[in-house]
């Protein structure tokens, strides 16, 4: 069963009218997965891109080698390019990339350790960046970065509702 924030999150892009699409690389698949268990999900969901491999960036995103290499593929440059490669390839509302480091083996360093999660989060009125260090295991650290991009999006549409944009 999807969390509270996912739950909440997909309820608010519903009543909103909104459609969601996903770029997913430390998550693999399971942030669409938890949106498809809510019953919004016929609404809102529009599908995800798994692209755990930076192959997969490259040739389904068009993300040169150079950059990834150039930042990694645990970064907030990657992420946010994979973010605006997605909205081109497919129509929502929202679109959500999330690189990350899960488990020890990819571009952990001491000011980047496992646990570091970069998420990118578009709308029509904002490009949203986060960088996070989550604690726990491999799905521990999953599921608190899925629920902080639900609450995200759903705090960015709240704001929106109430006429905001000074947070």
């Amino acid at each position: 069963m999807p969390s509270q924030s996912v739950i909440e999150c997909s309820s608010y892009l519903k009543k909103r009218g909104f459609t969601i699409a996903f770029a997913e690389s430390a998550t693999a698949g399971r942030l669409a997965f938890e949106f498809s268990m809510t019953e919004a999900s016929g609404d809102i969901l529009k599908g995800g891109l798994v692209c755990y491999d930076a192959s997969i960036k490259e040739a389904i995103l068009k993300i040169p080698a150079g950059f990834i290499e150039k930042y990694t593929p645990e970064s907030a440059e990657v992420t946010e390019a994979m973010a605006f490669s997605l909205q081109k390839l497919m129509p929502a509302s929202i679109h959500v990339a999330v690189t990350g480091l899960t488990t020890a083996g990819g571009s952990e360093t001491y000011e980047k350790p496992v646990g570091t999660m970069f998420i990118q989060i578009l709308t029509d009125h904002h490009s949203i960046a986060l960088r996070e260090v989550f604690t726990g295991n491999a799905e521990e650290i999953v599921m608190q970065t899925i629920n902080k991009i639900a609450h995200t999006i759903t705090r960015e549409l709240l704001h929106q509702d109430l006429g905001d944009e000074t947070y």
